[in-house]
């Protein structure tokens, strides 16, 4: 029997605190792919997709003492082609994906290493070109998973980067194209 002063000890169904081995995140972050030479792009987290997706160009496959690679560009400003990274990265799968417009495409999926907030942790990353959307990059579930905690009513929790950041940061670490 419970008394009107006493209060029943109800346990939580989920921890209320975020664990610290988690990242908080909003709808879209600014994220890190060190392997690539990407020392910042801004991604969509997409609960929605399974793999996650990078905007790539001039892919071209080729193969190395019998494994296949992947020569790419990746051009990781928003609305920006004056800086590129020319990179190479081992195919690890090739995979059909439902793009955004609901149709299926057949994907070079590759594995490598993301920075996002204080934390690091390897990915796998379907590569496209996404120069129709708005976001150069898309992470979804399986990235997620067992690394974040998603806030979907906020943006950038893990810090904004201005425009001159950006600028000083590709500066430091990417070739700019002359003529874009």
């Amino acid at each position: 029997m419970t008394y009107h002063n006493e209060t029943p000890q109800v346990k939580p169904a989920f921890p209320i605190s975020s664990p610290p081995s988690k990242v908080l995140i909003g709808w879209q972050e600014w994220c890190a792919l060190p392997k690539l030479h990407v020392p910042a792009i801004k991604a969509k987290i997409d609960t929605g997709a399974k793999t996650s997706a990078l905007h790539a160009s001039d892919i071209r496959p080729f193969h190395r003492q019998g494994e296949l690679y992947v020569h790419f560009v990746v051009h990781p400003i928003q609305r920006n082609q004056k800086f590129a990274t020319n990179c190479t990265a081992k195919v690890i799968d090739e995979r059909s994906v439902k793009n955004s417009s609901g149709s299926k495409e057949t994907r070079y999926v590759i594995a490598t290493r993301l920075i996002l907030g204080s934390l690091a942790w390897n990915i796998e990353i379907s590569l496209t070109n996404r120069d129709p959307m708005t976001f150069r990059m898309l992470l979804g579930r399986d990235a997620l998973k067992g690394h974040t905690l998603i806030l979907p009513g906020k943006i950038l929790i893990q810090g904004n980067i201005r425009p001159k950041q950006l600028k000083t940061l590709y500066h430091q670490t990417h070739k700019v194209l002359k003529n874009p």
